[in-house]
């Protein structure tokens, strides 16, 4: 449990904090559920209200909705932070950012005046669909893919740098070797040229037409197919060992010292001894029981 998640020392607060924060009782499963369908229904109410069609003719329904929602989301932010010893470190973490995203675009519109604020309010509105990042809270494989995607941040980061290089290489060969006509009238444009064709997406607003220019375009495509799953290989090696290190623990057996049981491991595998420190040994009553009798 991390020290800002430490419920306060009261009987009403443990209680509550026990229900928001955790999940290993039936209410608190249910309190969980009945919000994930909150979060999923406000995001589904700024989609619908982004259409100009649904907001002319139910405009009033989403805008009492969103408030309903707003107050329900801001309520329950308050009674997270009653929950906790140190609130502001809450609030200062990823999801208590989210939290405070979620509701502040609701009651900030209440402050914007005047017709020329709209845009700065359509903008917030869209701040609204931050919502949907709380889901990741209840998602407890989410944990493993931040983990495998810290430890795989170098490796990409490399892989990043080393297309950037070789985006900028063909990028400046093609501005030679391809006329402004064509469109290739600047680096900055010939690079874009670069990565669409790295990336093999080929929008096709941008053509070399010459004979060195569609060279170097096959080039760049093959070279596209090649490197393209180098982030995901590296990926999906971080994410197996994420689960395995999930999976497996790190204490030593004290019989044999063998380490990585699973984690509800009560026996070590190779040698039978018991491995719960806190509870003793049921075998060693159960000989006890025996040699009474």
């Amino acid at each position: 449990m991390n020290h800002h998640l430490k419920p306060a020392a009261n009987g009403l607060r443990t209680r509550l904090f026990q229900i928001i924060f955790e999940s290993d009782t039936p209410l608190a499963k249910g309190f969980d559920i009945a919000l994930i369908v909150a979060i999923l229904a406000s995001v589904l109410v700024v989609m619908l209200e982004s259409v100009p069609e649904y907001r002319q003719a139910y405009g009033t329904l989403f805008r009492s909705m969103e408030w309903g929602f707003t107050i329900a989301f801001t309520i329950e932010l308050i009674i997270r932070l009653y929950c906790l010893e140190l609130p502001l470190q809450y609030l200062k973490s990823f999801y208590g950012i989210v939290d405070l995203i979620a509701i502040l675009p609701t009651w900030l519109a209440l402050v914007i005046p005047g017709a020329q604020a709209l845009v700065v309010v359509r903008v917030l509105r869209t701040l609204r669909i931050f919502r949907v990042l709380r889901l990741m809270e209840f998602v407890g494989e989410g944990r493993l893919l931040v983990d495998a995607l810290k430890r795989s941040s170098h490796q990409i980061f490399l892989f990043l740098f080393t297309v950037f290089m070789l985006v900028t290489i063909f990028a400046s060969i093609v501005y030679l070797v391809e006329p402004p006509e064509a469109g290739f009238n600047s680096i900055p444009t010939a690079v874009y040229w670069a990565i669409v064709t790295l990336t093999t997406v080929g929008y096709g607003d941008i053509v070399p037409v010459t004979p060195l220019g569609q060279a170097l375009s096959v080039m760049v495509m093959l070279i596209g197919y090649s490197i393209i799953a180098v982030p995901t290989g590296v990926f999906s090696a971080e994410v197996i060992r994420s689960i395995r290190a999930d999976r497996y623990s790190d204490e030593a057996c004290p019989g044999c010292g063998h380490e990585r049981h699973e984690q509800r491991a009560k026996y070590c595998l190779l040698c039978g001894t018991w491995l719960d420190e806190e509870t003793p040994d049921p075998r060693l009553a159960e000989t006890g029981e025996k040699g009474q009798e």
